[in-house]
C-alpha cells in the first residue's frame, strides 16, 4: 500500500513540476515587466538562485558533515545536466536564440567560474576557506555588473522599451506566482523522485543505477521544468538565462558558500566528472556564437554526450 501511496505521490509531484514552472515563468515575466528590467535578469538571477536550492542545501548539509566529495560532486553533475541535458532537450524542442547581454557577460563569467572551480580542485585537491570568499566576492561582483549592464546596453533597452506599462502588472500577484511556482517546483522535485525511485526498485532496477540516474537527474527537475516551459512559452531568454545563472550560482555561491562553512577537502574526485564539465561548458562557446543561437543539431550533440556520459557512469557502476 505505501508502493501505491508514493508512486500516486510521484505522479503529483510531476503535475506541482509542471504548473510549479508555469507559475514561475509567470510571476518571473511579471516582475521583469513592473521593474521593468530585461527578463533575462530574472532568469540569470532570482531564478537561477531558486532553482539551484536543491543544491546549495545538499551541499552545505555535505559541507558540514566532512563529505566533500558529495558536495563537489552534487555541483559537477548538476552543471553538466544544466548544459548538455536541460539546454540540449530545450534546443531540440525549439532552437534557442541567445542574447547578446549572454554573450558579452555571462558566458565569459560561466567560464572563468568553470576554470577556477577546476583550479581548484586539481591544485588544491578542495577548495579552502579563502577559496571560498573568493567566489562570493566574485558573485557579488558578478550580480552587480549585471545590473549595470542591463541599464548601459542599447539592445537590452530596444528590448523592453514595447513592455506591458506598470498599470497592467500586480506586482504582488507576480511575486506570489513566483514564490508560489518556486515552492511547488522544489517540493514536486523531491515528490516525483520519490516516484521514481520506487517505480525503478519495483522493476529491480540497481540502486547504483537509480543513485546516477534518477536520483541525480532529481536536482536539476527545477532547471528542467523552468527552462522547458519558458521554451515552449517562447520564453527563450528565461530559458537560456536560468541554465546558465544556474551554472554560475552553483559554482560562485554554492562552492563559495560550503567552504566558508567548513573548508571543503575532496577524498576521491573523479577526474572524468570535472573533465566532462569542463568540455560540455566550453561546447557553450561555439554553440552560443554560432548565429547567436543553440540550434536543434547543436541541442543533440549536448544531449548524445550527456547519455554517453550517463551510460559510462553506469557502465562503471555495475
Amino acid at each position: 500500500m505505501s508502493n501505491v501511496i508514493t508512486l500516486l505521490l510521484g505522479v503529483i509531484g510531476g503535475v506541482l513540476l509542471y504548473f510549479g514552472a508555469d507559475f514561475l515563468i509567470k510571476g518571473g515575466v511579471g516582475i521583469a515587466k513592473k521593474l521593468r528590467i530585461p527578463s533575462l535578469i530574472i532568469g540569470l538571477t532570482m531564478m537561477a538562485f531558486g532553482t539551484s536550492a536543491p543544491e546549495l542545501t545538499v551541499s552545505i548539509a555535505s559541507a558540514l558533515q566532512n563529505k566533500g566529495d558529495i558536495s563537489v560532486g552534487n555541483v559537477l553533475g548538476s552543471n553538466i545536466c544544466n548544459l548538455a541535458l536541460i539546454l540540449g532537450l530545450c534546443a531540440i524542442v525549439k532552437p534557442l536564440p541567445v542574447n547578446k547581454l549572454v554573450i558579452k557577460s555571462d558566458m565569459p563569467v560561466m567560464l572563468i567560474a568553470t576554470l577556477a572551480f577546476s583550479a581548484f580542485l586539481g591544485l588544491s585537491n578542495g577548495i579552502p576557506r579563502w577559496g571560498g570568499i573568493f567566489f562570493v566576492l566574485m558573485m557579488a561582483t558578478y550580480i552587480v555588473t549585471l545590473f549595470i549592464n542591463s541599464k548601459r546596453d542599447d539592445e537590452v533597452k530596444e528590448a523592453i522599451t514595447g513592455e506591458v506599462g506598470d498599470d497592467e502588472v500586480n506586482i504582488i500577484r507576480a511575486i506570489f506566482e513566483f514564490a508560489g511556482g518556486l515552492a511547488a517546483l522544489i517540493y514536486g522535485a523531491k515528490l516525483f523522485v520519490s516516484g521514481a525511485v520506487c517505480a525503478a526498485k519495483l522493476a529491480n532496477v540497481p540502486e547504483a543505477i537509480i543513485a546516477l540516474t534518477v536520483v541525480a537527474i532529481g536536482t536539476s527537475l527545477p532547471e528542467l521544468a523552468a527552462s522547458m516551459i519558458a521554451t515552449i512559452k517562447g520564453e527563450n531568454d528565461i530559458a537560456v538565462g536560468n541554465i546558465v545563472g544556474s551554472n554560475i550560482w552553483n559554482i560562485l555561491c554554492i562552492m563559495g558558500v560550503s567552504p566558508i562553512v567548513n573548508p571543503i577537502k575532496l577524498q576521491n574526485i573523479s577526474w572524468v566528472d570535472m573533465g566532462v564539465m569542463l568540455f560540455v561548458t566550453l561546447l557553450s562557446v561555439p554553440f552560443f556564437l554560432t548565429g547567436r543561437k543553440v540550434s536543434r543539431a547543436e541541442g543533440a550533440v549536448w544531449l548524445l554526450l550527456y547519455l554517453g556520459y550517463l551510460g559510462y557512469l553506469v557502465a562503471t557502476q555495475v
